[in-house]
């Protein structure tokens, strides 16, 4: 199932989306999908390491040393 969603564009990223689409002959729509469907895991990983990182600065979210990693996997040489 596909959703329908609607966004809004500045008017200079608009217009280059429009001529885009014109001197390709796809659609505006095929290339915000495009850029959606290539970008979103990028995006995901940038945000959520950023809230992650600020939750270990809170205090929040512990860490683990490489160490502590390896003992506990069974990993140490």
């Amino acid at each position: 199932m596909s959703r329908q969603a609607a966004i809004r564009l500045e008017d200079d990223i608009y217009t280059r989306l429009q001529e885009l689409a014109s001197k390709t002959g796809r659609t505006a729509t095929f290339y915000m999908r495009e850029a959606i469907e290539t970008h979103l895991e990028d995006l995901e990983d940038i945000y959520l390491a950023e809230q992650v990182f600020d939750q270990v600065k809170r205090g929040k979210q512990r860490t683990f040393s490489l160490s502590e990693v390896e003992r506990e996997l069974g990993l140490e040489d």
